[in-house]
């Protein structure tokens, strides 16, 4: 009974961290939830339905840790053609079947089916889900309706509504288009401010209280009229009391056409591939790096629809955004999912009047955003990095997508794959005549597990490898061997390397062998692999700023290395990078016996859409004796908000100056207020503010979330070799 008692007091003592990232979470949440509805031509507050039914019935029942639920940005384009084409009641009705579906999929442990389809494939369709909502939702940005048959249609008229913008007459749509460009202009530059005071509040809830301050403020101040073009506010948000009392009318008897089961399947695709993405990226950044029951989560999802469907709600998913923002906020299980749904209840009752002051295009705007960013040209750029065959994966899918539909558009790309992998082997045997076959074996060898990988591995079979690798315990060893495999596609590559570093922060050790012989069109590491002759090596000058690092180590004798290297297991063990993913470290100053070693890093927070790449200068510390683990940081307005969430600043005796000025966390108290003497407080006090951090064995130092002119590169340096000699 002791590791129950374990786990419930384990809750009780993370709950102030769940309800503070939940609080956090809603605050994206509502405006997109009320954004993607709109867009989907539903009623404003179904958005918001599908958020709180899926928080409340996936945090009891699902099967993932600390992801979030609600309305997913990828199903606003079949929503669209669902509503217009079966009216909104019998939309409702494909919402259910399609939520039932889902339920069916989970129970018959279909989870893997998103291993059949290919990578490329998958961002073809993502990207052309983010031109469709991009295409439609940019016109309304910019306060102009217009009706055109496809999205191709709606892209190509995006010149001409800008140029009608500009040359408005009307007031009231000109003040709509400015509200519209402005919530645009935040999401854009947003993120790039690295203000932890100013992203307390998500920009989606920047754009709503601004919104509402601007309609107060010519009410309140001005005794005027909201300028904003009527047609373009928000309408039709009910009082909490009318959703309870007005569910809709549920209407079946479209049941038998083939439209309503074209929508339903749609619908159960979409939310199905968008979740198991979700989970899997989400599984990445969880600090615990726990697997989530990908079967359970279907389960609780497909629930989850077909209440909220009842209930005049949209499709409940599993949303990567807002899951990201979770994990980086504290997260730990998923309460927060439920706490974000009933910050939400709290938000319609309370604020359901003010919500309508809320303009139109602004909400369109994160759309717009959002849809650049599953559209972005650099996606392009990244794919094609990758291959030139996976760029005609990707725009074979992307445009069928756009001009026939969503399950034709991954159909044909799976098709369009496995047409290129036949040409590029020349031999159809291979894939024929050995799909069927065992092409995975494993065994153990002295406590190692190994598996041998024959014939080919793709998307095709690549289910009986992960069954293999799924059933390790992530902190064994394993090796992979694909000695004897004449074919491994981009698919299987980009699985591996998710496995290496799943069981690098878990304590295990993955390693691939056997494709030394094998050779790829491009140096990317997912790039699909076969036996054929070696590829050209290109070589990188260095740039003006990695000329002045190299100057900075002839003058202080350290040795320079410019190249990337992606071994950074040395930094997986600060709290830091618990919820960041490490892309590699460049521009390494080493000292002579390496114990100071400063570098410039590139890191990313989130996933998928939510993926932020952030590039900083650090140093790193070898030391040569144990100390506490801990985390020292200025402190500020934002440590005492912490305080509320369950984080103990830790007070050193005799030193109220340095407790009124620094933050200091840790786990064992005790040891860290031994370890700081008065010789490292006063150190600490004398000194410029770093963020320092100890893993137990070494620390880590960094300023800014930004790379280090050369002067701030000698003042780190000067720092991390001075407190050295004060900790040693």
């Amino acid at each position: 009974m002791s590791p129950k008692k374990n786990n419930i007091k384990l809750f009780f003592k993370t709950l102030p961290k769940n309800i503070f990232s939940g609080f956090v979470v809603s605050l994206i949440a509502l405006p997109l939830g009320l954004g993607l509805a709109m867009a989907s031509e539903a009623p404003p507050i179904s958005g918001v339905i599908a958020a709180v039914i899926g928080g409340v019935l996936v945090s009891i029942l699902g099967g993932s840790n600390v992801t979030i639920s609600g309305p997913g940005n990828g199903l606003v384009g079949v929503l669209l053609v669902a509503i217009s084409t079966l009216g909104i009641e019998s939309a409702y009705a494909a919402i259910i079947c399609s939520g039932a579906l889902l339920l069916i999929l989970g129970f018959l442990r279909l989870g893997k089916l998103a291993d059949f389809f290919p990578s490329s494939a998958i961002q073809g369709m993502l990207a052309a889900i983010g031109l469709i909502i991009l295409g439609k939702q940019f016109h309304i940005m910019l306060a102009h309706r217009i009706k055109r048959e496809d999205t191709i249609d709606y892209l190509l008229e995006i010149p001409f509504t800008i140029n009608d913008a500009i040359h408005y007459n009307n007031t009231g749509l000109l003040y709509a288009a400015a509200a519209g460009v402005i919530s645009f202009v935040i999401m854009v530059f947003y993120s790039k401010i690295r203000n932890k005071y100013l992203q307390l509040i998500p920009a989606p809830m920047w754009i709503v209280i601004l919104s509402i301050a601007f309609s107060y403020y010519f009410e309140l101040i001005a005794h005027e009229s909201n300028p904003i073009a009527l047609e373009y506010m928000i309408s039709g948000i009910p009082e909490f009391s009318e959703i309870i009392e007005q569910l809709p009318t549920v209407n079946f008897s479209k049941i038998g056409t083939l439209p309503f089961w074209t929508s339903v399947l749609a619908l159960t695709l979409i939310a199905s591939i968008e979740s198991l993405l979700s989970i899997k990226a989400v599984d990445k950044l969880d600090p615990q790096k726990r697997r989530s029951n990908v079967n359970r989560d279907l389960k609780a999802l497909g629930l989850a629809t077909v209440g909220s469907g009842f209930l005049g709600g949209l499709n409940v998913v599993t949303v990567i955004a807002r899951s990201s923002v979770n994990v980086n906020n504290g997260a730990t299980n998923r309460s927060s999912n439920f706490f974000h749904a009933t910050f939400l209840v709290i938000f319609i009752v309370l604020f359901s009047s003010q919500l309508q002051r809320i303009p139109l295009p602004a909400l369109m705007a994160i759309l717009v955003y959002t849809g650049y960013k599953l559209a972005s040209p650099e996606n392009i750029k990244k794919i094609f990095r990758i291959g030139k065959e996976q760029l005609i994966i990707f725009f074979v899918t992307l445009f069928v997508t756009l001009k026939i539909g969503l399950i034709s558009g991954i159909l044909s790309g799976v098709f369009a794959t496995f047409i290129l992998h036949l040409i590029i082997n020349k031999n159809f045997s291979l894939f024929g005549r050995n799909l069927m076959k065992p092409n995975v074996l494993m065994f153990q060898e002295e406590g190692n597990y190994y598996v041998s990988v024959k014939h080919f591995c793709s998307f095709l079979n690549f289910y009986k490898l992960k069954a293999k690798i799924d059933a390790v315990p992530e902190t064994e060893d394993v090796i992979v061997d694909f000695s004897l495999c004449k074919f491994v596609d981009h698919t299987v590559m980009e699985n591996l390397n998710n496995y290496q570093e799943l069981f690098t922060k878990r304590g295990g050790h993955f390693e691939v062998l056997g494709l030394d012989l094998h050779d790829t069109d491009s140096k990317h590491p997912f790039a699909l692999r076969r036996l054929l002759p070696v590829p050209n090596v290109i070589k990188k000058s260095l740039t003006r700023r990695q000329t002045t690092i190299e100057e900075l180590a002839k003058d202080y004798h350290l040795n320079y290395v410019s190249k990337k290297e992606r071994d950074t297991h040395f930094l997986d063990n600060f709290l830091f990078f618990r919820t960041k993913k490490i892309n590699y470290i460049y521009n390494q100053l080493t000292n002579k016996n390496e114990a100071l070693n400063t570098f410039d890093i590139e890191f990313s927070e989130g996933e998928f859409i939510a993926k932020e790449v952030i590039r900083s200068t650090m140093l790193h510390i070898k030391l040569d004796k144990s100390i506490p683990e801990f985390t020292l940081d200025r402190e500020g307005f934002l440590e005492k908000v912490y305080a509320f969430a369950g984080f103990k600043d830790i007070p050193i005796a005799n030193h109220t100056d340095f407790s009124n000025r620094f933050y200091l966390l840790g786990e064992d108290t005790e040891a860290i207020q031994h370890f700081f003497t008065d010789e490292i407080t006063h150190f600490f006090e004398s000194n410029p503010y770093y963020h320092v951090e100890s893993n137990g064995h070494d620390l880590l130092i960094f300023g800014r979330e930004r790379l280090a002119s050369i002067k701030e590169i000698k003042a780190l340096y000067d720092f991390g070799k001075r407190l050295q000699q004060v900790v040693s």
